[in-house]
């Protein structure tokens, strides 16, 4: 049974907004209450949210998909929904936030890091908040707006000072269990370690983390094994040590080419050329072990490696080796640059910006594209004609009709407000008289009722349709 997951595809959703409310005060003696309808709630956000305790993305494996609650509708009475409940998703230190085309939404890095994947929907205004000096009780409230819902990938890369890398079944698990508390699992046969591992190791006043990458074989860069699943843990440690077996059993191998194959990977991986290595020759308790580590070792300090003899079955080194990497790790910490408290940057908008577009398509189509026209839409009723007009009014006063008449519209064609997947398509007539003193019964407007060329032209083309259909049936070729 898996135990152990880095890389998981996610889709998370935040919570709709919800409706307000379209209600009127009622009560005995008092005719005239006025609307009471109260907003709806805000829906909850999805934020993912670095916790020192989790250390795989397990859940997130087995639950791939992930909601937050909606907010509640408003009532009459003045009466607001409740807002959404946030949800909160805690992931490991070291996990990488993308999109689905690999782009990197964030890096979660240190305890506490936030991210707020999904932003929750606005709750919905009630007739209540809509009514004004000329229009006195709405018939009609806005819609709540969808929470925002995206695939996400998330990465583990471990966050460690130390990383053991090297062929399988070169002792990096035998190594890392007997010089810290972590028990991997060990055994005689190659790709016994499948996932990484982290042990804390203390040298004198340095205490650091070290990591047991799974064994690396030629082409791991590309795929091959468990290596460019497994290469990204290596990416945040700062020390590289090379654990490699004086006493393999396979000829074809020794030590120093083992060592050429792994730096060759790495290189191809990119990104860790800048990384102090440190070279450890295992398995030196062994007689044929300690002779080869003699043979080689001049050509591995001629390269500038730092080299030891160690033995994790006799522990013979092991102090000498704990130290040397307690010092390197103390000087990549000095070298960091001084930790800086995230600045928030505010960007205001222009006050005199209308914040959006008029773009005429190919196909004689002019597209609406801003934040306010497609939160209007979206938070239309079109089943009511009185919310209807008010979106119109709300579009003329924002400057949308201007645009299209600079843009060459004509009454008749057609507009969409919003992108091609969730554009709202309409004929566009121009606004003649606008205002409250088009409305009539609550929930009507006028406007509604006049004619419409384009739809009437469209009508009349598939009544034409229709009947060429209709003789063509009726004809018989035999005749």
């Amino acid at each position: 049974m898996t135990t152990f997951v880095d890389r998981v595809e996610l889709h998370v959703g935040a919570g709709n907004g919800g409706h307000g409310c379209a209600s009127v005060h009622r009560e005995k003696f008092k005719p005239l209450g006025g609307p009471d309808g109260g907003n709806g709630g805000r829906g909850g956000d999805v934020l993912f949210v670095v916790d020192p305790d989790v250390t795989t993305l397990l859940d997130y494996h087995h639950a791939p998909r992930r909601k937050a609650t909606n907010g509640r509708p408003g009532e009459g009475g003045h009466r607001s929904g409740q807002e959404g409940k946030d949800l909160v998703l805690p992931v490991p230190d070291g996990t990488v936030v993308l999109d689905r085309n690999g782009e990197v939404l964030a890096d979660m890095v240190g305890a506490g890091t936030t991210f707020v994947a999904g932003q929750g929907g606005r709750g919905g205004l009630g007739n209540a908040a809509l009514a004004s000096a000329r229009r006195k009780a709405p018939g009609f409230a806005l819609l709540g707006e969808p929470g925002q819902a995206r695939d996400v990938v998330l990465e583990l890369k471990t966050v460690a000072d130390v990383a053991l890398v090297g062929y399988p079944s070169a002792g990096k698990s035998s190594l890392i269990s007997v010089l810290s508390a972590a028990k991997p699992k060990i055994a005689d046969y190659p790709f016994t370690t499948l996932v990484p591992n982290l042990g804390v190791v203390t040298a004198g006043s340095t205490v650091f983390t070290m990591a047991d990458v799974p064994g690396l074989i030629p082409g791991a860069s590309e795929g091959r094994g468990l290596g460019l699943e497994f290469l990204r843990h290596v990416e945040r440690c700062s020390v590289l040590v090379h654990v490699l077996d004086c006493a393999t059993l396979e000829t074809e191998r020794d030590p120093v080419s083992d060592l050429d194959v792994i730096e060759a990977e790495l290189a191809r991986y990119g990104g860790l050329e800048d990384r102090p290595r440190l070279v450890v020759l295992n398995k030196t308790d062994i007689p044929e072990g300690k002779d080869l580590a003699d043979i080689i070792r001049p050509d591995l300090e001629e390269r500038g490696l730092p080299v030891f003899e160690v033995s994790a079955v006799s522990r013979q080194g092991l102090k000498d080796l704990s130290y040397a990497l307690g010092k390197l790790v103390e000087e990549a910490r000095a070298a960091r640059p001084a930790q800086e408290s995230t600045r928030v940057v505010i960007r205001p908008k222009a006050v005199d910006d209308a914040g959006f577009t008029v773009t005429r398509m190919e196909d004689g189509l002019f597209r609406v594209r801003g934040e306010k026209p497609e939160r209007w839409v979206r938070q239309t009723d079109f089943n009511n004609d009185e919310a209807v007009g008010y979106l119109a009014d709300r579009l003329a006063r924002l400057g949308v009709e201007e645009e299209l008449l600079k843009a060459g519209a004509r009454e008749g064609d057609g507009v969409a407000i919003g992108d091609e997947e969730n554009a709202v398509v309409f004929d566009w007539e121009p606004t003649m008289v606008t205002g409250a003193e088009m409305l009539g019964r609550r929930g009507e407007d006028h406007r509604m009722d006049l004619p419409r060329p384009a739809a009437q032209r469209r009508r009349d083309h598939q009544a034409e349709r229709d009947e060429a259909l209709g003789e063509y049936e009726d004809f018989d070729p035999f005749e």
